[in-house]
């Protein structure tokens, strides 16, 4: 009897989402997070010259126009966005803010700054979480972009509707493994120039993925420039780059251990 009035209890407080759990859990929300942590992985790398974002690419039908299928998108001039989880609940948080984004300019002839729009889609996401009739969205976003002021922002908006700011950051499968190697080698003289931001972001992104444009999709944001897509021949190049530099270290190490031997 007890095990099944437990049952009961969880079953409630599980399917409920205005409802919290007696150790102050909404499962709701949680299982949200869950969704996000089975999509693509997304990383954002801020650099002094360049924001770049690179996310996995998965396996598409034979017949599918790859065209269609973005997880990089811009909201506005200055700033644009990836994300992890669903794709259908990204695109209605994506258009939201793209409204959100014109009727600001349209209100106070300024665009909007990266927190702002950052802060709106956050708070979207946790009215989500508050009301009956519905669910939250199964997405995290990081939102990236330069102010007015020429300074780089990069923010990562979750299904409870926190946010946060980042230097650099990872979401979706294997957010943490990327997450671990971004903490180990971002420094501030790693991301001096544009190229060398795109190498550490891509080196983050091959912990996890095939090497190759067929598995990376890229794109830069520069200051005072519209969000570039990089093409399949200099993803590869930066691919072939970054093996060549891991030959050479293992070269280097084998070498010492050699001479360490003797």
């Amino acid at each position: 009897k007890h095990f099944f009035a437990a049952c009961k209890m969880v079953e409630r407080y599980d399917s409920a989402l205005t409802v919290f759990s007696p150790d102050g859990h909404i499962f709701q929300v949680e299982y949200a997070q869950e969704a996000v942590k089975k999509g693509s992985t997304a990383v954002a790398v801020k650099g002094d010259e360049a924001i770049v974002i690179a996310v996995e690419k998965r396996s598409m039908a034979q017949l599918q126009d790859a065209r269609r299928v973005k997880k990089i998108c811009s909201l506005d001039d200055h700033i644009c966005v990836t994300f992890a989880g669903l794709t259908a609940d990204a695109r209605i948080l994506i258009d939201w803010a793209r409204v959100e984004c014109q009727s600001y300019r349209l209100r106070l002839e300024d665009p909007v700054t990266v927190e702002y729009i950052t802060k709106f889609i956050a708070s979207n996401c946790q009215q989500y979480t508050q009301s009956g009739g519905t669910r939250p969205f199964g997405i995290a976003a990081l939102i990236a972009g330069f102010d007015d002021n020429d300074v780089p922002r990069l923010f990562q908006a979750e299904p409870s509707g926190t946010y946060q700011e980042w230097m650099a950051n990872a979401v979706g499968k294997n957010a943490k493994t990327v997450r671990e190697y971004l903490e180990k080698n971002y420094s501030a003289e790693v991301v001096k120039t544009k190229d060398d931001t795109m190498k550490l972001a891509t080196k983050g992104l091959l912990e996890v993925v095939q090497s190759g444009s067929q598995s990376i999709e890229m794109a830069v944001l520069e200051k005072g420039k519209k969000l570039r897509f990089l093409s399949n021949e200099e993803i590869d190049g930066f691919v072939k780059e970054i093996e060549a530099e891991k030959e050479e270290e293992a070269k280097r190490k084998k070498q010492k251990k050699e001479k360490q031997s003797q």
